[in-house]
C-alpha cells in the first residue's frame, strides 16, 4: 500500500539536471522515465538554481563537477558524464558523499578511432602544409612525406580505443607495440612492453591513456628524448599527458618531425606558438563530436540513469508494496 491509497502525498519524482547538451532523442527518453528533467544546457548561468534539489545531474565536457558544485547539491544521487574521460569530475568528493558516477564509455570509440587515423595519415603524409600551399596558389610537388607502411607505431594506453585504431592501422602494414601497466594481454597480439622500450622503438607514438595524478606529464621532456629522432607524436586523450613546453622544445630542435593534437593542458590551448607551428596539426578536442558518437553518448548515459532510477525507486518499495509505482 503506497501513500496515495492512503490519502497522502504523492513522492516527488527525483530530478535530473541536464547541464550540458545531449541529444534530443536521449533528453526525450529521459523524459519518459520516473524522474523529472529539467534541461539547462542551453543557459548553463541557470544550474545553479537546480543543484539544491538535484538527485542526479547530466554532463559532458563543459560542467566541472568539482566539490564545490557537490556541496550545493545536497539531495545529490548520481552523476552521469555523456562521454568516456572522468577527469572533470571530483571522484573523491563523489566518493565521499556516495554518489554514483556513471559515463558511456563505448559511445565515442569508433569516432576517435577513425580521427587518430586521420591525423597519422595527415601527419606522415605532411599532408597539411601541402593543403595550405595550393589553396594559396603555390604548387608545390616534389617528394612530400612518408608511407605509413612499415613504420612501428606504439600505443601508450590500450584499452578499447587504441585496439581499434590498430586493427584499422594493421592493414597498412604496421608493427605495433603497447604500454599499458594496466592490461595483461592483448586479444590481437600487439606486443606489450615496458614503457621506455616503446619510446625507443616506435616511430609513432600514440596516447591512449586516461589521465590520473600519478602520469600528469606522462610525456615529459626526458620521455621524448627517448624517441627516435625523426618520430611523430598523436594526442587524442588528454592534454596533460604531454608536457607542452617539452613538446614545443622537440619539435623546435628538430628531434620529432611532428605531432596532432587534439586535446590541450589548457582548453582553449594557451600556447600559441605550439599550435602555429608548422610541424603541429590542431584541433578542437573534436574526437567524440561526430553526430554517430554523440547520438550514442546521449542514449548510452540515459540508460545508465534510468537505470540507477529504477534501482532507487525499488529501494523506496517495501516488500509486498504496491506494483506499477512510480
Amino acid at each position: 500500500m503506497n501513500a496515495a491509497s492512503l490519502g497522502g502525498p504523492v513522492p516527488e519524482l527525483p530530478l535530473v539536471v541536464v547541464a550540458d547538451p545531449i541529444d534530443a532523442a536521449a533528453v526525450e527518453a529521459l523524459r519518459a522515465g520516473p524522474c523529472r528533467v529539467v534541461d539547462v544546457s542551453a543557459a548553463p548561468e541557470q544550474l545553479a538554481e537546480h543543484l539544491p534539489s538535484a538527485w542526479g545531474i547530466i554532463v559532458r565536457s563543459r560542467t566541472k563537477v568539482t566539490a564545490d558544485l557537490i556541496a550545493r547539491a545536497p539531495r545529490l544521487e548520481l552523476v552521469a558524464r555523456a562521454g568516456v574521460g572522468l577527469d572533470s569530475v571530483d571522484l573523491g568528493a563523489t566518493r565521499a558523499r556516495g554518489i554514483q558516477v556513471v559515463n558511456a564509455p563505448q559511445a565515442a570509440t569508433t569516432s576517435v578511432a577513425e580521427l587518430t587515423v586521420g591525423l597519422i595519415l595527415l601527419l606522415v603524409r605532411g599532408l597539411l602544409p601541402a593543403i595550405a600551399s595550393t589553396r594559396a596558389g603555390r604548387w608545390e610537388r616534389g617528394i612530400h612525406g612518408h608511407e605509413v607502411a612499415g613504420r612501428t607505431v606504439g600505443f601508450v594506453g590500450y584499452g578499447r580505443i587504441a585496439r581499434e585504431v590498430a586493427a584499422r592501422l594493421v592493414p597498412f602494414g604496421v608493427r605495433c607495440l603497447a604500454y599499458d601497466p594496466f592490461v595483461a594481454s592483448t586479444p590481437d597480439g600487439t606486443e606489450l612492453v615496458d614503457l621506455d622500450r616503446l619510446l625507443s622503438s616506435v616511430d609513432l607514438l600514440s596516447i591512449h591513456a586516461a589521465l590520473t595524478p600519478e602520469n600528469r606529464h606522462l610525456l615529459d621532456a626526458s620521455a621524448l628524448a627517448k624517441l627516435k629522432p625523426g618520430a611523430y607524436v598523436v594526442n587524442v586523450a588528454r592534454g596533460a599527458l604531454v608536457d607542452e613546453e617539452a613538446l614545443l622544445a622537440a619539435l623546435k630542435s628538430g628531434r620529432l618531425a611532428g605531432a596532432a593534437l587534439d586535446v590541450y593542458e589548457a582548453e582553449p590551448p594557451t600556447r600559441r606558438e605550439l599550435i602555429e607551428d608548422p610541424r603541429v596539426i590542431p584541433t578542437p578536442h573534436l574526437g567524440a563530436s561526430t553526430e554517430e558518437a554523440q547520438r550514442r553518448a546521449g542514449a548510452d548515459v540515459v540508460v545508465e540513469v534510468l537505470r540507477a532510477l529504477h534501482a532507487a525507486a525499488n529501494r523506496l518499495v517495501p516488500a509486498g508494496g504496491a506494483k506499477g509505482a512510480r
